[in-house]
């Protein structure tokens, strides 16, 4: 069973046992549960798929949090040739690794 799930803007393919990083730190504490309730499509092991117009009525995904984490640094680097303008800036995103439990259709 697998299921496709919108979070923090962006679609992830999940099954139970599948890690997802999703961005941002205010989902929860480490070692809480997290659910899911945006589900795009379900499929199921018969080969069964349910699609949703634009989510699936009634389904979720259940997650545990499994750390909360920085990514790698991004460095934003401006320059105007000719016009001694030079600006950097950098930063790095938060993020939370999500270890999925089970998909409820």
């Amino acid at each position: 069973m697998f299921a496709v799930i919108q979070a923090s803007g962006r679609q992830f393919r999940v099954q139970p046992g599948a890690i997802i990083e999703v961005d941002g730190h205010g989902n929860g504490d480490q070692g809480g549960e997290i659910a899911f309730d945006q589900v795009l499509l379900v499929g199921k092991d018969a080969g069964e798929v349910m699609a949703g117009a634009p989510f699936v009525a009634g389904a979720r995904v259940v997650g545990v949090i499994d750390g909360l984490d920085k990514g790698a640094k991004v460095r934003i680097f401006k320059k105007k040739r000719r016009k001694q303008y030079r600006r950097t800036q950098g930063h790095r995103s938060l993020l939370t690794r999500v270890r999925i439990t089970e998909i409820v259709a």
